[in-house]
This record gives C-alpha cells, sequence and structure tokens, in this order.
C-alpha cells in the first residue's frame, strides 16, 4: 500500500461537475433527509482520494497515472456508464425480432406535494397502475387480446429539474395468446389506443392511491375531505399517455435504453458555470420545439431541485412485467422466439455505444501517453477519512 503520489487523473473530467457543486455549495442547504445526505456525501467522495483507489504504471514507458474508486451512487452522474452497460448486456439476450413501442405515462402535476412527502407509496402506485392498465387493455380482445410483456423506467424530472414524475414502458408489438400457443402481432405501427390507456390509468391510479389513504399510509393527508378534494382536482385534469413511434427492432431499442435506462436528473455535461451564488445550465425546451436554452438558478435551489429527485434507498426505479416478469422471463422468452420463428438471441449482430459522461474510455488498458504499451496495477491508494463537510447539515430523518 502507498499513499497517492502527485499524478494526472486517470482520465479527463468536464470543467465542472455536479460533485464540485455540492463540495462548495452543500452545506448551505437546510432541512435535508438522511437519504438525501448520504448521496450529496457519496457524489462529492466519487474517484477523490476520499474513497481511494489504485496507480496504474504502463509496462512500456512507465508512465503512472491515479484512478480513484467509484461511490457507486445510481444518483451519480460518474458512475451511470458502467452499470448500463452490465444491464445491456442483460437485456441484449431478451429482445425479440418484433416491432418495439415506447409508452409514456405522466402522472398528473396536483399529485407532486404527495409525491414529495410520499416517494416510496406514490411511485409504487404509479407502477402498478400503469402496469395493471397495459396488462388489462392489452389482454381485452376489442384491442390486443394478447399477454404482453414490458419493462418501465421511473423518471421524476422535467428538463429543468422540476419534479415530473412518469414512467417509460418499452413493449414488444404483440404477445401469446392466452393459452401461449400462438404469437399475436399487434397492427403495424399502432399499438393501443392511447385515450383508453389514459382513462383506465387515471381510474386504477385514484383507486389504488384511495387504499394506500384509508391504510393510514400517506403523509400530509390528514382528512378524509382533503383527499377527496385533492381526488377531484385530479379527475379536471389531463392524464397524458404519450404513444411515441415505433422502433424499426432490436438495435434501436438498444440504443434508446442506453440514454434512458441510467438516466439521472442532470448530467456533468449539461453543467455551464457555477459562481459563489449560482448554477447555470443547459436544458431543452419541450414546449418550444426543444428549443436549447440556459437557466441560471441559485446554488441552494439547484441542489434542492436535484435532491427531489432522490428515491428511497431499495426502491427499484426499473421494473419487467408480464411476459417480461422476473419470474418466467427465461421461459417466456424461448416460446416467443420459438412462435415467431427466431432461432437468433437478441444480443447477436447488436452495437451500441452507452454515453461515459466523460469517464468511461473505449481503450481504457491502453496507455494514453506512448499508445502501445498496458496499464498495470501497480499500487493501492488507502482511502482518506470520510468527508466532514455535508455532516454538519440540518437534516430531517
Amino acid at each position: 500500500m502507498m499513499p497517492p503520489p502527485a499524478l494526472g487523473r486517470a482520465s479527463p473530467r468536464p470543467a465542472l461537475e455536479l460533485a464540485d457543486v455540492i463540495r462548495r455549495h452543500g452545506s448551505r442547504l437546510e432541512d435535508i433527509t438522511s437519504e438525501q445526505q448520504r448521496v450529496l456525501n457519496a457524489l462529492a467522495a466519487c474517484r477523490t482520494a476520499v474513497l481511494g483507489g489504485h496507480v496504474e504504471t504502463c509496462d512500456h514507458c512507465q508512465h503512472q497515472r491515479i484512478a480513484y474508486n467509484s461511490c457507486r451512487n445510481r444518483h451519480c452522474p460518474k458512475c451511470q456508464a458502467s452499470a448500463c452497460a452490465r444491464w445491456m448486456e442483460a437485456r441484449a439476450a431478451e429482445l425479440l425480432s418484433v416491432e418495439y413501442f415506447h409508452v409514456v405515462f405522466t402522472l398528473p402535476n396536483v399529485f407532486n406535494g404527495l409525491a414529495l412527502a410520499n416517494k416510496r407509496v406514490v411511485y409504487s402506485v404509479l407502477f402498478e397502475a400503469v402496469s395493471q392498465t397495459l396488462l388489462e387493455v392489452a389482454a381485452n380482445p376489442k384491442h390486443l387480446g394478447a399477454r404482453i410483456g414490458f419493462l418501465a423506467i421511473l423518471h421524476t424530472w422535467g428538463q429543468n429539474l422540476s419534479l415530473h414524475p412518469h414512467l417509460h414502458c418499452v413493449i414488444p408489438g404483440g404477445g401469446l395468446s392466452s393459452d401461449g400457443s400462438r404469437w399475436i402481432s399487434c397492427r403495424p405501427g399502432f399499438f393501443l389506443p392511447v385515450r383508453v390507456l389514459s382513462r383506465v390509468f387515471r381510474g386504477k391510479f385514484i383507486d389504488r392511491l384511495r387504499k394506500e389513504f384509508e391504510g393510514g399510509k400517506l403523509r400530509g393527508v390528514t382528512d378524509a375531505s382533503t383527499f377527496e378534494s385533492l381526488m377531484n382536482q385530479s379527475v379536471r385534469t389531463d392524464w397524458v399517455v404519450y404513444a411515441k413511434p415505433p422502433f424499426g427492432g432490436p438495435a434501436q431499442v438498444l440504443k434508446y435504453l442506453s440514454r434512458y435506462t441510467h438516466k439521472i436528473a442532470i448530467s456533468n455535461r449539461r453543467l455551464v458555470s457555477m459562481s459563489d451564488q449560482t448554477v447555470t445550465f443547459r436544458w431543452k425546451d419541450y414546449a418550444q420545439g426543444n428549443r436549447p436554452r440556459m437557466m441560471t438558478l441559485e446554488a441552494t435551489e439547484f441542489l434542492r431541485r436535484f435532491l427531489m429527485h432522490v428515491v428511497p434507498r431499495g426502491f427499484m426505479r426499473i421494473r419487467h412485467f408480464g411476459l417480461l416478469a422476473n419470474r418466467f422471463r427465461t421461459a417466456n422468452i424461448e416460446q416467443c422466439r420459438k412462435l415467431l420463428g427466431d432461432g437468433r438471441n437478441g444480443a447477436e449482430s447488436i452495437k451500441t455505444a452507452v454515453p461515459d459522461d466523460g469517464h468511461a474510455t473505449e481503450d481504457r488498458e491502453r496507455c494514453p501517453i506512448c499508445r502501445c504499451g498496458r496499464m498495470v496495477r501497480d499500487g493501492r491508494i488507502i482511502p482518506k477519512r470520510p468527508l466532514l463537510l455535508l455532516t454538519s447539515f440540518n437534516n430531517t430523518s
């Protein structure tokens, strides 16, 4: 074991990172939860001497570099590339040679306050309502009349970091007959009617949320009249279900998933500048045709918005349903392939580039100086004491 030498970083870093904002302004935050504090500490320490690491030496020219350890927190913009790559490799073998559809279910913003106070309950209800909606409408002979499978990905943010809970669902264009003997395809370019999905989604979400309220599991709603007032507001607003154009096949699905599955509220690439008081970042104004814009926020407001999107510990943001549910996924996929006459593995001939946020390199073992030697581990860097900067935050459990 050895102390860290004065060496260059393993790879170039963006000019500004979320971790820089946390280290500079994090101590000014008040009233954050212990879970939010843990996330901030992890992101501030990621790929620094705090977590330790190792030294790599070129076996040809003896060039050395430091590789600090990652925090592996799922809210960290620097740790998602490797996690995404591992997940993508597993999913590639499960894809079918059919048209895939992308359907987005959005929770009306009247539920934003309730969602912030009850993340685990409200987001679980959202998953349940969406999954039941898709499975039941697809099974209806008036529509598809098939047992389908799909994966759903929870995103809670808009481009400006506001709260915007929604589920991205990626769905093969068809399913198995009730007895499993036939593959039933949907119409080309059309999966299920979005108006029907929207209506059923609304009913199931409200019904399930009412059960949670009656069971005393919702914080911030103290009496029945307040809850019913919220429900009445919700039925007077649009419940948006949006079906995007279908994907052409497995390769396009993987390319899409690489951008969405392990995405977080903001990436380092979107950060522009930071001052003693503010943070400026890029965002796309979807209401103006994805027009690129800049937004400047007071630094603590920027961090407050980011922390709105920290999900509870252990909460699964990516879930599989129907034919793709974990227990029977392998057998169901084999049956679908058999009926489709597709003997190929979905991973065959599929290559995709996974965004690395500037830290993962496609040629990590090769020496960046001589370009012919290999970088070999040559010593360990002992972790330093945990960061104390953020432990003084005022926090609530």
